[in-house]
């Protein structure tokens, strides 16, 4: 099977085609490619989110605080601080299939581990670090890898394709963990995940290329250092940069406290998990339509734009709704919008800088949004009613935060795209 498999990707591979975009020529195998890397993030996302929406019975399991199974998610965080710019150098010396690979085997391999000691919350903590390490090396090739194997006319799709496995992976996370935990136990939960992440990693590893036959596109890039020089003196960068300090910080942080958020209005952990998967889907319809309109007319900033405004009323229902239906469709409009705006950011960046490579603009790009998703996780847990543990002072400054990052994204210049 495995034999007839790459003989598939092969002819695939081999299957080269003009595009309109002169001698620019890209082979079928990207989208292989493509699917390989997909399901890499999508697995690691789900490893990641694996607690928020049942943050209460997994504190009464291992016997710890509510902060306690909030750090499990806040490791990854932490980790990506320290990991991220070293991950962007590989990816960028070495290459995808080097620093996927690698970002991949920590996933699988600690995946795996994390299920094996299910019932330990020290065993757990320890490869959920195994797991974050990873994560760098994966977030940080999204644009690296749409830049490296798809023509310019495709790279925002590419690149929101690529950011929809990271929704998938996290609705997967906060839909069906409540439901498995609910019918089984946490610990089976864990160990299916992790046979999940390890089964990926091999696929990855097995069947994954470095680079076309052929380049659909200019290659050349400066070395990682110049480039994070040249960034930290681009106007615009920086712009993005606190726009994703603010965007990015939010979700991590609303997704992290998803049920402690919603159970002060009286909702159940499974109707937790499932608003969270609504953020989630809404978030997988966005980053298909609206990165695919950016391609269409070749504009970045209107909806980027667009993507931050949209996120406004869907926050605020999120922050005030107490009827399950509205609670749904708030999930779905801030889903929707403000992670449509993940993919959109990075392509954005990867022109703006261009020739910085692009694994380190997005490193940098996530990296504000890990900086800010770990002071907006300590904030909102400090800022929680002290009697009814209610959040929604938290939330408000949440929606101040967007709001001021919508007037910021104004000052924003349409890139000059590359051919």
């Amino acid at each position: 099977m495995i034999r007839a498999f790459r003989s598939a990707a092969a002819a695939i591979r081999l299957g080269v085609y003009s595009m309109a975009e002169g001698s620019v020529r890209a082979v079928g195998f990207r989208f292989v490619m493509l699917v390989l890397f997909m399901v890499v993030v999508a697995t690691n996302q789900l490893l990641w989110i694996t607690f928020a929406p049942v943050t209460g019975e997994a504190a009464a399991l291992y016997g710890v605080s509510n902060l306690a199974i909030g750090l499990l998610s806040l490791v990854f965080m932490v980790v990506f601080i320290v990991v991220s710019i070293p991950a962007s150098w590989i990816l960028d010396t070495y290459g995808i299939r080097v620093g996927v690979g690698i970002g991949a085997a920590l996933t699988g391999g600690f995946g795996l581990l994390r299920g094996f000691l299910a019932h330990d919350y020290t065993g757990v903590l320890i490869a959920q670090i195994g797991i974050a390490v990873g994560q760098p090396f994966i977030l940080n090739a999204i644009a690296k890898l749409s830049g490296r194997w798809f023509p310019v006319r495709e790279r925002a799709t590419a690149t929101g394709l690529g950011s929809l496995a990271m929704y998938a992976g996290i609705f997967a996370g906060l839909a069906l963990t409540p439901v498995l935990v609910v019918r089984t136990s946490l610990p089976t939960t864990l160990l299916a995940y992790g046979i999940a992440a390890a089964a990926g990693a091999i696929l990855f590893l097995v069947f994954s290329r470095e680079r076309p036959p052929h380049p659909v596109g200019p290659e050349e890039r400066s070395l990682v250092f110049d480039g994070v020089r040249a960034m930290l003196h681009n106007r615009d960068f920086l712009v993005l940069l606190v726009l994703f300090f603010i965007g990015l910080g939010a979700f991590n942080a609303v997704t992290t406290w998803i049920e402690d958020i919603l159970r002060p209005r009286g909702f159940s952990i499974e109707q937790a998990g499932l608003a969270g998967g609504m953020m989630v889907v809404g978030g997988i319809v966005g980053a298909l339509i609206i990165p695919a309109l950016s391609d269409r007319f070749q504009k970045r900033v209107p909806f980027i734009l667009l993507a931050l405004a949209g996120s406004l009323p869907g926050l605020l229902g999120v922050a005030y709704a107490t009827g399950y239906g509205l609670l749904l469709v708030s999930s779905f409009a801030l889903g929707a919008f403000l992670l449509s705006s993940g993919p959109l950011g990075f392509q954005y960046a990867a022109e703006i800088t261009h020739p910085a490579p692009e694994g380190t603009s997005s490193g940098l790009l996530l990296l504000a949004g890990q900086v800010s998703g770990i002071a907006f996780i300590v904030g909102m847990d400090a800022l929680r009613a002290p009697t009814t543990g209610a959040m929604t002072s938290s939330l408000l400054v949440l929606v101040g935060l967007l709001a001021l990052g919508l007037v910021l994204a104004t000052r924003l210049r349409e890139a000059e795209p590359t051919s």
